[in-house]
């Protein structure tokens, strides 16, 4: 059954890698907001440190399954808080349908049923592509160009499950806070 979003106040943050979601989350953290972690980054760390293959370059699918999976139990925990704030997400289910897009892999019922059950705050802060602070690192290997592609097909994906997207200007992260406590629904 899915949960009234407007009940909580979830909000995501997204877009493609290296965009500056964690920095801004870090600098709202000193506002007093609290924030739940990507699921993506701890779960390529640990399935690298068992020498797993649930990871984007080894089994895709399985990959999904288990950011899914993570994302759910993470919404879910954060449910059982309540927390009077609004609690922001470095990404949300709707991401996971992004992947299945950008790998071409068949969205499972298990997602289609996720996106339905577990619903943010219609206002989505997404944060486009910004090549002069974009690089890779260990867990985070796509090009810019495939970091272009991915903001696109977020927005694309968000869009189609009702979500509003709100730009996130590409300025110091003050600024980018100042602009997300601006826009929150409160």
């Amino acid at each position: 059954m899915p949960i009234n979003q407007q009940k909580h106040r979830f909000y995501v943050m997204t877009g493609g890698p290296g965009v500056g979601k964690t920095t801004t989350l870090l600098a709202l953290q000193k506002h007093g907001y609290d924030h739940v972690p990507e699921v993506a980054r701890q779960v390529i760390r640990e399935q690298m440190a068992q020498d797993g293959d649930a990871l984007p370059w080894k089994n895709t699918e399985k990959y999904r399954d288990l950011m899914l999976s993570r994302s759910v139990d993470s919404y879910l925990s954060a449910l059982e808080k309540q927390a009077e704030k609004p609690l922001f997400f470095d990404r949300g289910i709707p991401d996971t349908l992004a992947y299945s897009y950008l790998e071409d892999i068949p969205v499972s019922d298990e997602l289609k049923e996720g996106l339905q059950d577990y619903r943010y705050r219609s206002e989505v802060f997404i944060f486009p592509p910004w090549e002069e602070i974009y690089k890779t690192d260990g867990e985070r290997k796509q090009d810019f160009e495939e970091a272009v592609r991915t903001y696109e097909v977020m927005a694309e994906a968000y869009t189609r499950q009702g979500y509003e997207l709100l730009v996130v200007p590409k300025t110091d992260v003050e600024e980018r806070v100042k602009f997300i406590l601006n826009h929150l629904n409160t």
